[in-house]
Parts: C-alpha cells; structure tokens; sequence
C-alpha cells in the first residue's frame, strides 16, 4: 500500500508548475526532463544527494520561524529585515535607534551578537514512518495513541541529539501518513551585520504589507559563527566565521520576467489537507476572531507607544507581529471568499467519495478504502463538537501573544511544574533541551515590556473572559479579578497585580527559571499566582487537544491515503516548518477586471510614494542617491532603472519569509518576503491565476550597499567589487 502511494504521489510532473512546496526526497522523484524544461540548470541530484544527505538545498537554513540562506562561504546570511527585526531591537535604544537608521558593521569586530539567536542547517532526512507507528500498542485509546506516538519521537529526537551541536526533530507529513526524522546542526553564534533602514526595510508598512505593488527592502544580512575547530558554540569573541559548505553566490545579473525561480526554505502551515468543515470553520471563526482579538492589541500598543518613546522600541516587535497575524486573517477571509475554496473542497471530496464508492463495487477495492469514509466522517462529526468549546480554547491560545507579564509567568509555572517530571513525560515544549531557550526567551522579553500597555492588554484580556458562558469559564481570572467585568475594580486589580510583582524584573525572573512550583508559591506574587492557576487550566486544555490529536492521527491518514490514491498525480504535502523548494516563474497577475499588475517595480516608483511620512518616508540619504539618478553596475536596462521588488508564481507561505529565491544555476536573484492580497488564501489551495509571492531584487540589495552604504568591505567578501566594470546585460 505505501509503495503504491509514493509512486501515484511522486511519478511524472505536477500539473501546475509552481504547486507543491516540494522536499528534498521529493525533487529526486520529479521528472528531470520537465525540471529542465521549466529552467533548472542543475542536475536535480546536486539540489539533493541522497547518498549524503544533502546538497544545495541545505544552504537554505531556518533562523527560528524564518528563512535565511548563506551567501558567502563565510557564515553570511541573508533573510528578511522582519525575521531579524528581534536582533536589532535588542542593540536599540532611544538614544541610538538602529530600527529607525539602519546598521553597517564596518569590520567583524563590529558585528552585533544577538542572544539566543540561533541556526539550523539541514543534514539529514530519515523516513521512521514504521518506527513511529509500531510505537502504537494494540487496542490503545486516542489519548494512548497520542502519547505514545509522542514517546516514540522524543526517543528518536533524544538519539538524534546524541551528537553535539544538534537538533533534530521527527515531522508528521499527510496527517499521520508518514513521519520523518529531521537531523540539523544548531549554530550559536549569531551576529548583525546589516540591517537598512526601517525607511527602507519596512516601506509602505502594514498599508503596503501583502500588497502590490511594493517597493520594501525586506533583508538584512546575518552571520553564522562557530569556535575556531568549526564546532557549533556561543558567542565568544574567538569564534570564527562559519565555513559554510553550500551556499548561493549572488546573481548580479538578476532576473527578467519569464525568468525560472526557485524558492527554497521552511514554510511554517497550510490546510489544503484540511476536510472542508474544517476550512469552513476558520472563516467563520478562527480569523473573525483574530481580527477581534488581534486589532484590539493593535490599537492598544500603537496608542501606548505614541506615548513615550522608549515604550514605542519596546512593543515594536510584539506590533509587528500581530499586525501581520492581524492583515493575514483579513487576507484569508477574503481569498476563501474569493475563490470558493470550501465550497470546491466539498466538492473534491464528494469526488473522492464517489470514487471510493466506484472501488468498493469491486470486492478488491472495498476492504482498501471503505474505511477512508468511516473515518471522514468521525472528523466531522469530532470537529462538530469541538465546537462547543471554541471560544475558551482561542483565547487561552491568544493570550501569550497579549500581555508580557502573565506570559511569562505562566511560562514560569509550566516550567516547574514539567521540570518535576521525567525528561521523557514532559511536554515536548519544557523538556531539557528546551531549558536555553526558555531562558533566553524570558531574558530577552525585557526590551518588549512596557507597563502602560502591559496593564491595557491584561484588562482586555480579563474583560473577553469574564464575557464567557457559564460552560467556557476561565477560572483563574474568575479567581483573581472576579466573574464579571466592572472596569474600576479590575482596573485596581491588574494594577496591584503588577505594583506587587517581581516577573517584570529581569534579575528575579531569572532566579524563578529554576525554582520549584512550592518556591514559585512562597514568593506571594500575586502575578505569579495568577500565572500558577492559568497555567493549570492550560495543561488541562493541553490535554483535551492530546486526546483529539490521538483521534485525528488515528483518522486522518485513513482519508489522506485514499485522496492521494484518487489524485494519480504528484501532490506536496502541507507545509509543516520542514526544508521545501518551489518552482516558478518571474510573471505578473491579473488582480481583478480590467487590472494587470507588471512583475518588477523600480526605483522610480518608490520615490513616487515617497510623502516624507511614515510608512512612505524615503530615508534622506536613500533618496538623494535615487534622485540623482545613481544607478552604479545595478541599472536594468530594459527597465531603465534599478529593480526594487517582483513577483514570481511560487507556492510560499509564512516561514518563507527570508528564503532565498534563486535561479537555474542555484545563484541567489531575490529574497522572497511576502505573498500578493489575492493569494493570502493561498495556505488552503493554490490558484495559478493570483499565486504570486513578492521578492526582494538582489539588484536592490547591491545598489543599497554599493550606491548609499558604500560598503567596500562587505561588497567585496560578497564577490562583488564596487564600481567594478561589469557586462550590461541587454533585456
């Protein structure tokens, strides 16, 4: 049964050229004849080597829920402004604002070190399917099932682990179908290099983001450092620059439209696996109450922030996360209308339902995929009552993205209570292996606290749960702020909570990391109780999800095998943070009647926007070079101007942000940043028509450094001389 379902998911060409965020076994199994055909020069075994388990697809890394690529042999590494936004607020200050004017480091010495800044570089890609599932023992219940599949993956991960500098983890493909082991080395040394400014990385803000057409310079420039002998270790002023065996030298010719793209990198999540009640329940709850929840935040730290300036640095990246969340839930409440998503999925399954039906009229067909039915329908029948404690369940999921402070006590408690326990039976988030970067997290939440908007978050937060139903309590806040909201007596609750607190304060919230949940007690913090008593409400919430987690790992490959049987075609599983690569093409789109969009935009189009206010405030010494029209060796002669950003037709996602995007000969042309509007419903299926991501153009990056940084040294490490004679390339 497995053979036959690789090779009906593997065999031939997909139909659609940019579907399918494809793996490294994958691209092996893809007709090399159309690879080539589409534009890829390179033979498909130099992207992956199966016998060594890598190739160039490994100098796409994952820099902690983004993309990042090496562009030198010397540990450099570009991804996105955003992805690195974190790094650079932590060396801001109102004094010296590094979001607001950028960061060269003129030599190495000067690089900024980044706490718990990490790397991960891909080594290896192990199928443990039959490991995973024998760990199952017979007749075990969801919850047995769930708990054993996670055993087995922590002894996998523990094994794996065995080797220094480490870190591993086994992904679930198809819902269960098959699980694979995934091996990575782990750099430490994680420093700065260049970042533009926020004039230039963050153009067109939240009003441009998923827009086009766009003109950001989204990247920043990383580097990977290692001890001198090459092994991974932290931040020592003796560590060297990582030796970087793949990497993608830069393209200084950049891309044309037509171009063939490839986009590399660890897209985070999509739902095209999903039943199509499932999708059906995200629009009509999961992102309408995002947009709630999220925009509420929103409004509460940009009006905080306007307030003071330090305070505006602190809650910068905590913003701009949950504006991104916040236009993406809109994006995607749109596009499922848009395209009729749930209605096409209804169908698709009716048709895999008929066809199943069709099977089982032959005696040979019915014992393979009767059973596929029975189990759609227990998911739909499960996913009706989890209904029932939908609201509960967000907002208890919601509240680590609010206040700072409950946050982290929480954390704190959950951390002691897990630490009490074996290793193996912890929760996988708090097991040893997690301990230095919980630390390094809770120290680094001290640059995004700011207490006036700490106390308006928490308020919010307390008022959404005192407005749920007698059966969707929350019982720490009912406990600690009382059953109904009456905004004088909270407000004087929440303020007491964080006048008598010491989580706020770094030195102590560092001492809470190892204490016990008895020595948490005896503090007599009152934020530490409430996070004691919210997070036991978690844990049992957790435990609920285990148990339908067991249920759906049971069911759902049950109903996947028999889709992928009836697609008879190569299909990509859902995303699921794993190495993928996508091809396409530089092409525009048709974003409504009588509208087509061009691919590239230039630098003459930023300057048009250009008001002097934010979010389309040209820094000054980025548009006196643009104005006086100086272009250097990064000209497109075709478009008469430097290229800004463009469009290509790859299957991205969020976790994309930062991949690189490279051309036939595996040379970096772009850095991919975001995804068009019209294709933000792109993560429940792939329209052609709309499926556009947005790219950095390298020649931006260059002329950047090259024409208003002037940066000789970094240039040149690049392999790119500055104002060296090159060849125009005529378009």
């Amino acid at each position: 049964m497995k053979k036959t379902l690789l090779l009906l998911s593997l065999v031939a060409a997909p139909a659609l050229a940019g579907e399918g965020k494809w793996t490294p076994q994958q691209v092996l199994e893809l007709d090399p004849a159309w690879l080539r055909a589409q534009g890829l020069q390179v033979p498909p075994k130099k992207l992956w080597d199966p016998q060594r388990g890598t190739g160039l697809l490994a100098g796409a890394v994952n820099v902690g829920g983004c993309t990042g690529a090496f562009i030198s042999s010397t540990g450099l590494i570009i991804t996105n402004h955003h992805c690195a936004y974190g790094l650079i607020q932590e060396h801001s200050s109102p004094e010296r604002d590094l979001l607001t004017t950028g960061f060269l480091a003129s030599e190495r010495k000067d690089e900024l070190p980044g706490k718990g800044a990490r790397v991960q570089v891909p080594r290896s890609f192990t199928d443990v399917t039959a490991q995973v599932l024998a760990a199952v023992p017979e007749g075990a219940d969801d919850a047995a099932r769930f708990k054993a599949i996670e055993r087995k993956q922590k002894e996998l991960v523990a094994e794996c682990e065995k080797r220094p500098a480490t870190r591993c983890q086994v992904a679930t493909f198809d819902g269960g179908v098959n699980y694979t082991l995934v091996d990575s080395v782990e750099l430490l040394d994680t420093r700065l290099v260049y970042a533009p400014p926020r004039g230039v990385g963050e153009y067109g803000g939240e009003e441009d983001n998923w827009m086009w057409p766009r003109h950001t310079g989204d990247f920043a420039i990383i580097r990977a450092y290692t001890a001198p002998d090459g092994s991974s270790a932290p931040f020592n002023e003796k560590n060297i620059p990582h030796k970087a065996e793949f990497f993608f030298p830069l393209a200084t010719e950049g891309v044309k439209p037509g171009d063939f793209v490839m986009v590399l990198g660890y897209p985070g999540r999509t739902y095209r696996a999903l039943l199509a009640e499932e999708m059906a329940e995200r629009q009509s709850r999961v992102y309408p109450r995002m947009r709630d929840v999220y925009g509420e935040a929103i409004r509460i730290l940009e009006e905080e922030g306007e307030k003071d300036a330090a305070g505006k640095i602190a809650v910068a990246s905590v913003l701009k996360g949950l504006h991104n969340g916040y236009k993406n839930a809109g994006g995607q409440l749109a596009g499922l209308k848009r395209g009729n998503i749930v209605e096409k999925q209804r169908q698709s399954e009716a048709e895999v339902a008929a066809w199943i039906a069709k099977k089982s009229a032959n005696a040979k067909g019915a014992a393979t995929w009767t059973s596929a039915v029975k189990a759609r329908e227990e998911l739909l029948a499960a996913q009706q009552a989890n209904a029932k404690v939908f609201e509960r369940e967000f907002l208890l999921g919601a509240a680590p993205r609010l206040a700072r402070g409950p946050a982290a006590a929480v954390t704190l408690a959950r951390l002691a209570a897990e630490r009490a326990k074996p290793d193996m039976e912890r929760r996988p988030e708090y097991m040893e292996r997690e301990h230095a970067r919980i630390k390094d997290r809770l120290e680094r939440e001290q640059k995004n606290l700011f207490v006036p908007a700490e106390k308006r978050l928490l308020t919010a937060f307390v008022r959404r749960a005192q407005a749920l139903g007698a059966d969707e309590r929350i019982t720490a806040v009912d406990k600690h702020f009382g059953k109904a909201f009456v905004e004088k007596d909270v407000a004087a609750k929440v303020d007491a909570m964080y006048a008598g607190t010491q989580v706020l304060t770094l030195a102590e919230r560092m001492k809470m990391v190892t204490e016990t949940t008895a020595q948490l007690q005896a503090r007599k913090d009152p934020m530490l109780a409430f996070g004691l008593d919210l997070a036991r409400e978690m844990e049992e919430m957790d435990e609920a999800v285990d148990r339908r987690q067991g249920m759906a790992l049971r069911l759902r490959p049950e109903w996947r095998k028999a889709v992928l049987a009836h697609a008879g075609k190569p299909v990509a599983p859902d995303a699921n943070s794993t190495l993928r690569v996508t091809f396409a093409k530089v092409q525009g789109y048709a974003p409504r009647d009588g509208a087509v969009y061009t691919p590239q935009t230039t630098l003459a189009g930023m300057m048009a926007k250009n008001t002097g206010e934010d979010p389309f405030d040209v820094p000054e010494r980025v548009a006196k070079v643009a104005e006086a029209k100086r272009y250097g060796a990064w000209l497109d002669r075709k478009l008469k101007d430097v290229p800004v950003n463009f469009l290509s037709d790859a299957d991205t996602t969020g976790g994309n942000s930062g991949s690189p995007t490279v051309n036939g000969k595996g040379q970096l042309v772009g850095v991919n940043f975001d995804r068009v509007w019209e294709n933000v419903a792109n993560d429940f299926g792939y329209n052609p028509e709309v499926a556009r991501n947005v790219n950095v153009d390298v020649r931006y990056v260059l002329w950047m450094l090259d024409q208003v940084e002037n940066a000789d040294v970094l240039l040149k490490e690049l392999g790119v001389r500055k104002n060296s004679p090159m060849a125009a390339e005529i378009r």
